[in-house]
C-alpha cells in the first residue's frame, strides 16, 4: 500500500470525536508536562476567549486559536478510528484533562455533553461499543481512566491522592489540580464559554500518515531544530530584503556573524528577548508576526540592524557570558550574572538587557541593578511564581526602565515587598527540598556562594544534593537514635540545615552511613577539588543533632537574609 500523508486544520469538536481514538505508544516518553506548561496553555485559552466569556458575543465571531500540530499513524484505508500519536502526546492528554475538569464542575444538564468529548457513547444497534477517546501508555493507562477519565471520580481523587504515584501520573495528578484550581474560580457561564470556544474555536493541524517510517520522517523535520526554517530565518529574509540593495551584502554578514557567533538557538532566544523589550508581554502570535506589528513598523530595516540588533546582541552577550568589563566592579557584576544563570528560567534577561543598553557605562549602577536583580529573580524562584506571574513583574520592570523610573528606591517592580519578604523567608525556613527536583541544588549554590567571598567561582563537573540525616534511616542506625521521633525527624529531613552539596552524584548507599563515616568517606572532597564551604560547615560539626540542626537553620537563613536584604 503506498504510503499517504495528510495534513488538516481541525476544531477541536472534529478530533474529540468518533473519527478518531488516540493511541499513546508505549515506546513514547512519560506525561511530562508541568504545571508551568499547563498554566500557560490555560492563560492563552482564557486570554483567546476573553472576549466570548465576558460579554454575549456570538462564538463564531471570536478570532480562531491555534493549538499546534499533532502527528498522528492512521490508516484512512480502514474503518477503524484508531491513531497512533507519533508527535502532541502532551497536548492530547493536557487537552483531555482539561475537558475533564470542566465536566466535572459542569451544572448536570451539561455533563453528558462534555462527556462526549472525552468518551465515545456506547451504540447498541450500530454495534459500537464505545471506549475513551485516548488511551494513555499502557502503564498509566487504568490510572488516568479510573482517576480522571471515568465520570464522577476526578474530584475524589483530587481530594485523596494515591500514595507513590509515577512520575507521569504525579504530573497527571498536578495538572488536575491546577487546573481545577483555575476553572472552578470561573462562575458557571465563563465555564459554559470556554467549553463552546475550546470545541468550535481552537484547531490544531492533525498530521496524518499511514505508515511509521514517514510519521517519524515528518516528526524529524517538525523538531530537527538545526534544519527547520526558524522564526529568524523568515525575518532574516523581510529585514535584509528590506534594506537598500546596495548595502544588503554588508548586513547579511552582520547578521550571520551574530547568528555563528552565539548559535542558531542562542540567536532565536536573542530575538525573542528582544520582542519582550518592544511588547512587554507574552507571545500570543509567531515571533515574526509580533516583530513586524511592534518593532518593525516603527523603523527602517537598516535602524533595527544599527540601532536595535547590534547593541541588543552586544549586551545579550555580555549578560549570558557573565564578561562585563569595566575599571573597578566588573567581576562582582559577572558574579550577579552567573547566579542568575543558574536558574530555572530567563525571563529576567530581557530587563537585564534594557538596562545595560542605558548604562553600560555606569559600573556603580550596574552593580545595584544586577545585585537587586538577583535578589528579585531568587525571590520569585523560591516563591515558585509561575511564568505569568514572572512576566507580569518584569513587564513592570521593563516599563520602570524604559520611563528612567528611579529603580533603587524602596518601592517598585525591581524591589522585594514586605509581604514578598516574609513569604521567601517562610519559604526557606521549611521543606526547601520539596520545593521541586531543580530548587534545593540552585538555592544551595547561591547560599554556598553567600558563604564565601561574593566573587569566588568554583568549577565541578558534578554536583549534587545530599542528605545529612537520611530520608530513609535503617530502623537500627544511630540516626534512631539521636532522631527518635518520626515526626521531629521529618520536619527536619528536607530543610535547609540538613542538606549539603557534593562534587559527585548522589550515592544510595552511602546516604544511610552513620554521621561520622558520611564526614570522612562520603563528603570529603577528591583531586584538589575545593571543598563547598556550605559542606565543610557540617565536616566541622562533631556530632548531628537537632540541636544542631536547629541551630544551623537559623545561621543559613541568616546568611541568606542579609545577602538578600530581607529583614
Amino acid at each position: 500500500m503506498p504510503e499517504t500523508i495528510k495534513a488538516k486544520e481541525l476544531s477541536l469538536a472534529d478530533i474529540f470525536c468518533d473519527k478518531f481514538r488516540f493511541l499513546i505508544p508505549d515506546y513514547q516518553r512519560p506525561y511530562a508536562w508541568t504545571t508551568e506548561h499547563t498554566s500557560e496553555l490555560l492563560e492563552d485559552l482564557k486570554h483567546a476567549a476573553c472576549p466570548v466569556m465576558s460579554e454575549d458575543s456570538d462564538v463564531k465571531e471570536a478570532s480562531p486559536y491555534f493549538l499546534g500540530s499533532i502527528v498522528i499513524i492512521k490508516d484512512d484505508s480502514s474503518d477503524s478510528p484508531e491513531a497512533d500519536v507519533v508527535d502532541g502526546q502532551q497536548r492530547i492528554t493536557t487537552l483531555t484533562i482539561l475537558f475533564c475538569v470542566l465536566r466535572a464542575l459542569a451544572s448536570q444538564d451539561k455533563v453528558r455533553t462534555i462527556h462526549s468529548y472525552i468518551r465515545q457513547k456506547d451504540d447498541e444497534f450500530a454495534r459500537v461499543v464505545g471506549d475513551f477517546r485516548l488511551s494513555v501508555r499502557e502503564r498509566d493507562k487504568e490510572f488516568f481512566r479510573s482517576h480522571v477519565q471515568e465520570i464522577g471520580k476526578l474530584q475524589n481523587f483530587l481530594a485523596h491522592p494515591p500514595e507513590n504515584p509515577s512520575d507521569s501520573q504525579r504530573r497527571m495528578l498536578e495538572n488536575a489540580k491546577y487546573l481545577w484550581d483555575q476553572v472552578s474560580r470561573l462562575d458557571d457561564n465563563q465555564r459554559n464559554a470556554l467549553t463552546t470556544f475550546l470545541v468550535l474555536r481552537c484547531y490544531l493541524v492533525v498530521v496524518s500518515t499511514s505508515d511509521h517510517s514517514s510519521a517519524y520522517r515528518i516528526f524529524s523535520v517538525l523538531n530537527d531544530r538545526g534544519l527547520d526554517l526558524s522564526p529568524t530565518d523568515i525575518l532574516k529574509a523581510r529585514i535584509i530584503g528590506g534594506i537598500v540593495k546596495d548595502i544588503q551584502d554588508r548586513y547579511t554578514e552582520m547578521w550571520e556573524d551574530y547568528e555563528d557567533d552565539i548559535s542558531r538557538d542562542r540567536f532565536r532566544e536573542l530575538f525573542a528577548h528582544i520582542r519582550m523589550i518592544y511588547v512587554k508581554n507574552k507571545p500570543y502570535r509567531t515571533l515574526q508576526d509580533e516583530f513586524q506589528d511592534h518593532i518593525l513598523r516603527d523603523m527602517t530595516h537598516q535602524g533595527f540592524m544599527d540601532d536595535v540588533l547590534k547593541p541588543y546582541f552586544n549586551q545579550y552577550k555580555t549578560i549570558t557570558d557573565a564578561s562585563y568589563q569595566g575599571v573597578t566592579g566588573a567581576e562582582t557584576v559577572n558574579a550577579f550574572l552567573r547566579h542568575l544563570k543558574r536558574l530555572d528560567n530567563f525571563d529576567w534577561i530581557p530587563p537585564a538587557m534594557a538596562f545595560f543598553k542605558r548604562n553600560r557605562h555606569d559600573t556603580c549602577s550596574l552593580m545595584q541593578f544586577t545585585r537587586d536583580l538577583d535578589r528579585l529573580a531568587y525571590g520569585l524562584f523560591i516563591m515558585r511564581a509561575n511564568i505569568n506571574e514572572r512576566i507580569h513583574r518584569y513587564r513592570e520592570l521593563l516599563i520602570a526602565i524604559e520611563a528612567s523610573a528611579p529603580l533603587f528606591d524602596a518601592i517598585g517592580p525591581l524591589q522585594l515587598a514586605d509581604f514578598e519578604k516574609e513569604q521567601i523567608l517562610q519559604a526557606l525556613d521549611g521543606p526547601i527540598y520539596r520545593k521541586g527536583s531543580r530548587v534545593p541544588l540552585i538555592l544551595l549554590r547561591r547560599l554556598d556562594s553567600a558563604l564565601t567571598d561574593a566573587v569566588a567561582s568554583y568549577v565541578h563537573s558534578v554536583i549534587s544534593v545530599e542528605h545529612v540525616l537520611p530520608q530513609n534511616p535503617n530502623v537500627d542506625s544511630e540516626w534512631m537514635c539521636n532522631f527518635p521521633d518520626q515526626e521531629e525527624r521529618e520536619q527536619w529531613t528536607h530543610k535547609l540545615a540538613n542538606l549539603v552539596l557534593l562534587s559527585r552524584r548522589k550515592n544510595s548507599q552511602a546516604s544511610n552511613y552513620s554521621f561520622d563515616r558520611k564526614k570522612s568517606e562520603y563528603f570529603q572532597t577528591k583531586n584538589n577539588i575545593p571543598p563547598f564551604p556550605l559542606t565543610m560547615r557540617v565536616v566541622n560539626e562533631s556530632e548531628w543533632t537537632t540541636e544542631v540542626l536547629r541551630r544551623r537553620q537559623v545561621e543559613l537563613i541568616e546568611v541568606l537574609k542579609e545577602e538578600w536584604r530581607l529583614g
